[in-house]
């Protein structure tokens, strides 16, 4: 019988840690996949374990020397030099063993996402441990060694020469992802992030709008720091059904980071677990609408991993199972599990009590200029062709 809908896990993807106090934290995996578990969503023949990505699929975006060095420094997790030529070694992404392996399972995970939906055995695909969105060719970046979207993305051109919607909702700039694709007309970069003025990696304004005959379809949506859920849901239901609408992809594939919520330490968006509900379902109408089903769905940042992780990605893999969630209590068994680990007190309800949020006194003024900036970008939408044009 046909599975529509595919999750890959592993518990070999926990080998992903830098160290044990880094923010990206591979336990939120472990999280996610309890809370599922303890919602009944998720059946054993559901699940398949990632591959390892080879050399040369890796190659299609990162420079085999940049590889070959990734391994050296993965077989000891220390580096005597070449450390910061290769984005490895600072605070952010220091090197650590096994490093090289995970790295590659990660990739080979999406990989095999791309391959699931693009050969019509499954509609949807959730790989939570994917979605690191900040590495360079050459260049670790923002706690990700390989790129495993932008590898992605380019199997799936080299593959089925199919156009690529890459849609990415993290608070940080899709940096690594852009600039791998910033000249081909065949995939459109959207990312809808917090404006780079305060938060890392800085970039992502309205000007990058791609180059050559990829001009036009680079997308930024930078909003305002503090934005709410209601600008927020109005700038996404704005700006994305007409994007995609206009370029006519053959798949869909989210960033699914749910660092822009009000909880997370390294942000300063102050969403709520709204936003996680209404990104899937918008991208879940898009994806049968337009692509056929067609929609690879990838993780990416969140660093307040007991309270917001699970619940996210949780409302994530709901949806595209076709089993959307409203307000309930979390699963006893789960908070009970996990709350004598937790330094925080755990959730006890799907979806956020907004009356305990912080007030931000220029919710107005952020909304207007969140509307503004959509405006920009509504009216640099003309250089779009779909794939009849």
């Amino acid at each position: 019988m046909s599975r529509q809908f595919l999750f890959i896990y592993s518990p070999n993807l926990l080998n992903y840690q830098f160290y044990k106090e880094h923010p990206l934290n591979p336990k939120r995996l472990e999280l996610t996949y309890q809370l599922i578990h303890a919602f009944e969503l998720l059946s054993t023949e559901q699940i398949i374990l990632p591959r390892y990505a080879t050399d040369q699929e890796l190659s299609l975006i990162h420079d085999p020397h940049y590889i070959e060095f990734v391994k050296k420094v993965s077989e000891t997790g220390t580096c005597q030099k070449g450390c910061p030529k290769f984005g490895i070694g600072n605070e952010d992404t220091p090197p650590f063993q096994g490093m090289h392996d995970v790295s590659s399972l990660i990739v080979g995970g999406a990989l095999q996402a791309g391959e699931y939906v693009m050969e019509g055995k499954v509609d949807h695909v959730f790989h939570m441990a994917g979605g690191l969105h900040h590495a360079f060719q050459k260049q670790a970046s923002g706690f990700c060694i390989y790129n495993d979207a932008s590898v992605l993305i380019a199997f799936l051109r080299k593959q089925y020469n199919a156009r690529v919607l890459y849609l990415d909702t993290d608070a940080h700039h899709g940096d690594g992802v852009q600039w791998a694709f910033y000249d081909d007309p065949n995939v459109l970069t959207l990312s809808i992030h917090e404006t780079g003025r305060y938060l890392f990696p800085g970039t992502g304004h309205l000007g990058e709008r791609g180059n050559g005959a990829g001009y036009g379809y680079s997308i930024n949506v930078p909003l305002d720091a503090f934005t709410e859920d209601d600008s927020f849901i109005e700038i996404l239901y704005q700006v994305v059904p007409i994007v995609v609408e206009r370029f006519q992809p053959d798949i869909i594939v989210s960033q699914n980071g749910c660092d822009a919520h009000a909880y997370d330490p390294l942000t300063h968006l102050n969403t709520s677990m709204r936003i996680y509900q209404e990104i899937p379902r918008l991208v879940h109408q898009l994806a049968h609408q337009f692509t056929e089903g067609k929609w690879v769905a990838l993780g990416g940042g969140g660093y307040d991993i007991w309270r917001v992780v699970p619940r996210a990605w949780t409302l994530l893999w709901a949806e595209m199972i076709n089993r959307p969630l409203e307000q309930q209590p979390l699963p006893t068994s789960w908070i009970e599990r996990w709350q004598k680990e937790s330094p925080v007190e755990l959730p006890r309800f799907l979806f956020d009590d907004l009356t305990t949020f912080a007030k931000i006194a220029r919710k107005e003024e952020i909304q207007e200029k969140n509307r503004l900036t959509a405006e920009k970008v509504l009216e640099s939408l003309a250089y779009i062709r779909g794939k009849d044009n």
